[in-house]
């Protein structure tokens, strides 16, 4: 959302998509197969948090058989936000120029992907959108709508951020937006991570693009979302945008 027009952004580089999984054996064969279908240059990183399902074993099927896709194997499931996190990590030390953030679940089209990525070329970070005009949402009962859409709502205006949908996690960035981040100071992990980055990217002063995506509610597997997840994101927000207020005000000269 920060003005980039006057900015001269270099070539992308090599994209990498991770894809976190925890029990995601019904998915991750068909997400990797649409990902590579619909990006061939991408390679994809799965990071798996010690699936008990045997996702991790899939997905090192699937590495043994594509040299394009690689796989990360976690101790165990610590949430959203520090896989994303280790996987960035991973791809910025192997070199990839553009890190996209994709579910595993297949909400997140990967046939959409290439309209990020142009998006990217005149962006520091492109943001998937189901809340401005072209985004929608399909198969999800109104009252998941109402909590999502309320949650960017109260996000947006706690944290004083232009973003739509804050809480969309379907994204891509540069390289040098994640290494400008913070990353090592980012300790949401569930929900929240999503609008810790996006506003972390605004303050910063990147050049932030939201793009219409139609985000399709899982066919197979049990969602992650949790009361407690989002308990942690309400806690977090409000403590982030009232402790943004107060500095505000200590910063104001005397009158």
């Amino acid at each position: 959302m920060n003005d980039g027009e006057q900015r001269s952004y270099g070539p992308l580089g090599r994209v990498l998509v991770i894809i976190p999984t925890f029990n995601e054996a019904e998915n991750i064969k068909p997400i990797v197969k649409r990902v590579r279908a619909s990006v061939p240059e991408a390679h994809i990183l799965v990071a798996d948090d010690n699936s008990p399902d045997g996702t991790g074993k899939l997905a090192d099927e699937l590495a043994g058989a594509d040299e394009q896709v690689h796989v990360l194997h976690r101790k165990g499931k610590e949430g959203l936000g520090a896989a994303y996190l280790a996987g960035f990590r991973w791809g910025i030390d192997a070199g990839y120029g553009v890190l996209v953030e994709m579910d595993a679940d297949g909400s997140h089209q990967p046939e959409e992907l290439p309209r990020l990525l142009t998006a990217l070329k005149g962006a520091d970070l492109v943001m998937g959108s189901r809340w401005i005009p072209g985004g929608r949402v399909v198969n999800w009962p109104k009252s998941r709508e109402f909590i999502s859409r309320g949650g960017s709502t109260y996000s947006r205006l706690m944290l004083n951020v232009p973003m739509r949908d804050v809480t969309g996690g379907y994204r891509a960035f540069r390289k040098e937006t994640l290494e400008g981040l913070g990353m090592d100071e980012v300790a949401s992990a569930g929900y929240c991570f999503q609008v810790d980055l996006a506003w972390r990217a605004i303050k910063a002063g990147f050049h932030v693009i939201e793009v219409p995506i139609t985000f399709v509610e899982r066919e197979r597997g049990d969602s992650k979302m949790s009361r407690s997840i989002l308990v942690e994101a309400l806690f977090r927000v409000t403590g982030w945008g009232v402790s943004s207020r107060v500095q505000k005000v200590r910063r104001r000269p005397a009158s």
